[in-house]
C-alpha cells in the first residue's frame, strides 16, 4: 500500500472515529442512526422511588416489558433538574415528583428544548412524622413544629422579635409533649417532602407571628427565606434524598424523629408509629381525601419526544396507570399508592 493511500485511509477513519464520538455524546434526538436505548431511564423522588421501582420491576417480570427501566432516587427537585438537561438517549426519560414541576422549572426545560412534557398523577401520598415505638406517640401541632425547627423563633416576651432558636426538648416547646431532645432527620431543600413540610406546616404557624405576617404583606421572597430556614444547629438533620436511610437512623435512634413518605411508615410498621398532625394521622382514608394535612399528589413527567427513542416508554406509563396496578386493587397499594379518587382516574392525563 503507497503512502498516499495509508494516510488518506488514516485520515478517513478518523474523521468517521471523531463523527461518531459527537453523535455519541450528543444522544440528541437529531442523532440520526443511532440505535435506541434499551432501557427506560427514570429519576427523582425518593418518596416515589418504592412505588415506580415496584412497578419497573412486576412489569419486567411479567413480560411487559423486554429490559428492566433502571430507577434512581435523586430527589424531586434534582430528578427535575436532570430531566431539564435536554433530549436525547443521555438524558432521562421521565422524572417522578412528589411536587408539582414548578413555572421556572418549566423555563429551564424550555431552554433546554424540552418543550414538549406529559404531566402524570399516578396517586397520592402523605409526609409522617414518625419515631420508635419504643417511645410515646407524638402529638404536634403546626406551632410546635415551628417552634421545634424554626432557625428563628419569637423570644418571650411582647414585642421581643425574633432570635436564634433556643428550645432544646419537646417539652419546652409543648409542655404536653415528652421531655426529649429535638433531634429530627429530613430531606433535604431539594426534596419535594421538605418544600410541601415548610408550605403546609411551617408557612401557617409563620403567619401567627407578628413580624414574619408583616414580612408576608410586604416582601414575599424574604418571608420565605426567613420562615422555611431550618436549624442548622443539630437539632433538624438533613438525611438526604433517601427515606429508607432516614428509617433506618430511627431505628439505631429511638429518641429522634423523621420526616419521610407514608410508604415507608406501611413497610415499617413493625417498628415505627406516626404522629398526629394537629389532631390528625396519617391513615389511609384520610390521605387519600386530603383531610391530612400532609397529604400530597405524587406525579410522573415523561417527555414524549423519547417514545420513537425507547420503544417501550409509552408502555410503562400506561400500564403503571391501569387499574391493575394504580387502582383500588392495584399492585401498587401494596407498596404505599394511595389511589388517585374515581373522578381523578377518569380524568385525562395532560
Amino acid at each position: 500500500m503507497g503512502l498516499h493511500v495509508a494516510l488518506k485511509i488514516a485520515r478517513s477513519t478518523l474523521t468517521y472515529l471523531v463523527l461518531t464520538t459527537c453523535l455519541l455524546l450528543s444522544g440528541g434526538p437529531k442523532a440520526v442512526g443511532l440505535p435506541q436505548r434499551t432501557h427506560i431511564l427514570i429519576v427523582g423522588s425518593s418518596t416515589a422511588f418504592p412505588i415506580v421501582s415496584a412497578a419497573a420491576e412486576s412489569m419486567r417480570r411479567r413480560g411487559v416489558l423486554t429490559t428492566s427501566p433502571v430507577v434512581e432516587s435523586t430527589g424531586s427537585g434534582g430528578g427535575i433538574k436532570l430531566f431539564c438537561g435536554g433530549m436525547g438517549l443521555r438524558t432521562p426519560d421521565i422524572t417522578m415528583t412528589s411536587r408539582r414541576m414548578r413555572s421556572t422549572e418549566r423555563s429551564i426545560c424550555a431552554g433546554n428544548g424540552v418543550n414538549d412534557i406529559r404531566e402524570v398523577k399516578i396517586g397520592y401520598d402523605g409526609i409522617v412524622l414518625a419515631n420508635a415505638k419504643s417511645l410515646q406517640r407524638l402529638r404536634l401541632s403546626r406551632r410546635d413544629l415551628y417552634l421545634a425547627l424554626a432557625r428563628e423563633v419569637p423570644a418571650h416576651g411582647p414585642g421581643a422579635g425574633l432570635v436564634k432558636n433556643f428550645y432544646t426538648s419537646w417539652q419546652q416547646v409543648n409542655p404536653d409533649l415528652p421531655d426529649i431532645p429535638i433531634r429530627v432527620f429530613g430531606p433535604p431543600p431539594t426534596s419535594g417532602t421538605r418544600d410541601i413540610f415548610v408550605e403546609r406546616l411551617l408557612k401557617p404557624a409563620c403567619l401567627q407571628v407578628r413580624e414574619l405576617k408583616l414580612l408576608h404583606d410586604t416582601a414575599p421572597r424574604a418571608f420565605n427565606q426567613q420562615c422555611y430556614a431550618l436549624r442548622e444547629d443539630g437539632a433538624f438533620i438533613s438525611a438526604g434524598e433517601n427515606d429508607a436511610r432516614i428509617v433506618r437512623k430511627l431505628i439505631g435512634d429511638p429518641q429522634a424523629l423523621g420526616i419521610f413518605g407514608y410508604s415507608f411508615l406501611d413497610s415499617n410498621r413493625d417498628r415505627l408509629q406516626a404522629a398526629s398532625v394537629n389532631g390528625i394521622e396519617p391513615l389511609f382514608e384520610l390521605i387519600e381525601s386530603g383531610i391530612y394535612p400532609l397529604s400530597r399528589p405524587l406525579y410522573l413527567y415523561t417527555k414524549p419526544g423519547h417514545e420513537r427513542l425507547v420503544k417501550e416508554l409509552d408502555v410503562f406509563v400506561d400500564v403503571l396507570l391501569s387499574a391493575a396496578f394504580s387502582g383500588p386493587e392495584g399492585l401498587l397499594i401494596d407498596h404505599g399508592l394511595v389511589p388517585l379518587p374515581g373522578v381523578e382516574r377518569a380524568a385525562p392525563a395532560n
